[in-house]
């Protein structure tokens, strides 16, 4: 029997590290953009990671190639996945990074939405429907603000990555692929979303790759080998062990870091009024993620 215990200081510690590498990625995002084009920067991520995530699987003994229902869902969570990280390598070129995580992690709150509509027993409270309007509050008051750095556009493209990522977890939880391995489950992921996003920056004729700098490689070195890689994975390891509920109240943490690292290494000027956003969608977060009392 898997039984999941209370997570003790050890994966709490490793839970506000995780959020900090997330609220860095968009960081690293829009540092190597300079010189590499959004969507193949995308897929090279979601590509090179996968073969880190293949070699870790084979070096583990993880079987993959098991007959277990999971092939259409995993092709699916793999276009949702890769949707939205089109989305986001994208929109972080036309908004702030500052705004781009806020709008990005409103995600947990359209999960519950869509889990409240689509999986058996995972119907909202009035704890988490009060985060849910919380968090729309403070999105309608983010796209109001008229920071300095931001546009419509990059917003709303933020907003696509959430429903998309919303979406991804979702399918997820209400497929066959919440009984296959979670190291399978994020192979699908990285595997099709780079088979998508290779062509798609071919057709939509990006730029491609300039003269690389060492500053440009160590960014996507971060991306593929930090968060692809290794972030997903120890993630994954913690949903295996503990409660599920006690380590995503900490996602409020991410957007947080990520308007943080925005402000010290990108000179993002966020206003009042959008601080007020960010934490109204935090509180959203919280609210959502808070375990249910027995």
């Amino acid at each position: 029997m898997n039984t999941r215990i209370a997570p003790g200081p050890a994966a709490f510690a490793l839970m506000v590290l995780l959020c900090a590498i997330w609220g860095f990625q968009q960081v690293a995002m829009k540092f190597a953009a300079a010189e590499i084009s959004p969507i193949l920067q995308a897929g090279l991520r979601s590509g090179l990671g996968a073969v880190l995530v293949y070699v870790w699987a084979r070096w583990r003994g993880i079987a993959l190639l098991v007959a277990d229902q999971s092939l259409r869902p995993g092709l699916l969570a793999g276009l949702l996945f890769g949707l939205e990280f089109v989305f986001i390598f994208v929109g972080v070129e036309r908004t702030t990074v500052s705004r781009m995580v806020v709008f990005l992690y409103t995600a947990p709150c359209f999960t519950v939405l869509g889990l409240h509509f689509f999986v058996p027993g995972e119907r909202m409270g009035w704890r988490q429907g009060a985060g849910v309007m919380l968090a729309f509050a403070g999105l309608v008051l983010a796209f109001v603000d008229k920071a300095v750095g931001g546009s419509l556009l990059g917003d709303v493209f933020g907003v696509l990555a959430a429903l998309f990522w919303a979406a991804t977890t979702v399918l997820i939880r209400a497929t066959a692929l919440a009984r296959v391995t979670a190291t399978k489950v994020l192979l699908y992921q990285l595997v099709v979303s780079a088979a998508v996003m290779f062509p798609l920056s071919w057709l939509v004729g990006e730029r491609g790759i300039a003269v690389l700098s060492a500053p440009t490689l160590w960014a996507m070195a971060y991306q593929i080998v930090i968060v692809a890689f290794a972030s997903y994975l120890a993630w994954f390891w913690l949903l295996t062990r503990y409660l599920a509920g006690r380590l995503l109240v900490f996602s409020f943490l991410t957007p947080l870091f990520g308007v943080w690292f925005g402000m010290l290494l990108m000179h993002d000027q966020p206003s009042l009024h959008f601080f007020v956003a960010a934490a109204l969608v935090v509180g959203g977060i919280v609210l959502v993620n808070l375990p249910a009392r027995k």
